[in-house]
């Protein structure tokens, strides 16, 4: 029962479980527009225009030590 409560108050800023179908979803974007690119002949864009973190659901984690329900698994 030693670790019974969490170490470290570090909490996900949103209530998302995974980022997995965002994931899933801007990976078929930027697949699809390769495909295109490389039919018409032009240069395929650049990997950095799909998949941008910051239009996930999960906007990563911060630190919060003024709640101590964090701490809680």
């Amino acid at each position: 029962m030693s670790r019974s409560r969490k170490k470290v108050p570090i909490a996900g800023v949103t209530g998302a479980a995974s980022d997995r179908p965002f994931k899933t979803i801007e990976h078929g974007r930027a697949r699809a527009a390769t495909r295109q690119a490389l039919a018409s002949g032009t240069e395929p864009p650049p990997a950095r225009k799909f998949g941008d973190p910051w239009r996930g659901e999960k906007d990563g984690k911060s630190y919060r030590p003024e709640n101590p329900e964090l701490l809680r698994k």
